[in-house]
């Protein structure tokens, strides 16, 4: 898988750190985790699925914060599962690069994995997109959370190799085929957005 690889090559020259997961920096990195776990509010426990979890910086973050949690971890590229399960020793935390061991959890949350399409075309990796928002769906009983890289970003900034999606249609889709409950942020200080998806009402299929 292209992605993999892209990544693994990331986390060969730059270690278990921000950069190694391709963020430019450890405080965006966290940045993006704050707007995420906006979806938590004041849960008390909740079963957590980081769907692309890189090397468990989410993990990391929830170890040290306030929330009584369970959490497992999901990625493609198995050197980062590898990364994550030496640097994050918690007994409430597990990792695995298979698809087919991810339970149903409380909520589910992507960060970055939307934005590194390579060389794909761009209604091939939406394609992918809508498929991966499906299975953050299919596996979340009370939510889901994503980020994205924003169409409205400096336009001498953006690659060829990035994926730019427009927050309004992501928004649209969301609401329309998931839950009326849904929140956009676009307000923080990162070319991106994020979406939070409060579940409690029928969904339709991405296809139907």
């Amino acid at each position: 898988m292209p992605v993999a690889h892209y990544y693994a090559q990331k986390l060969a020259v730059h270690g278990n750190s921000a950069r190694g997961v391709d963020w430019s920096t450890e405080d965006s990195q966290q940045l993006r985790f704050t707007q995420l776990l906006k979806l938590l509010a004041d849960e008390r426990e909740c079963a957590i699925l980081d769907y692309g979890c890189g090397c468990g910086a989410l993990a990391e973050r929830l170890v040290d914060g306030p929330w009584p949690f369970r959490y497992v971890g999901f990625d493609v590229c198995q050197p980062m599962i590898a990364a994550a399960r030496e640097a994050v020793r918690d007994e409430r935390c597990t990792f695995t690069s298979c698809a087919a061991e991810l339970p149903r959890v409380d909520y589910a949350f992507a960060s970055g994995i939307f934005n590194v399409k390579l060389d794909a075309p761009e209604r091939r990796w939406e394609a992918h997109v809508l498929a991966t928002i499906a299975a953050l769906h299919r596996h979340s009983r009370r939510g889901f959370a994503f980020n994205m890289l924003s169409r409205y970003a400096d336009r001498e900034l953006m690659r060829e190799d990035l994926y730019y999606a427009d927050p309004g249609r992501y928004f649209r889709l969301c609401k329309e085929r998931f839950t009326r409950n849904v929140s956009l942020l676009h307000d923080y200080d990162l070319y991106e957005f994020t979406l939070l998806v409060r579940l409690g009402t029928e969904p339709r299929s991405l296809v139907g």
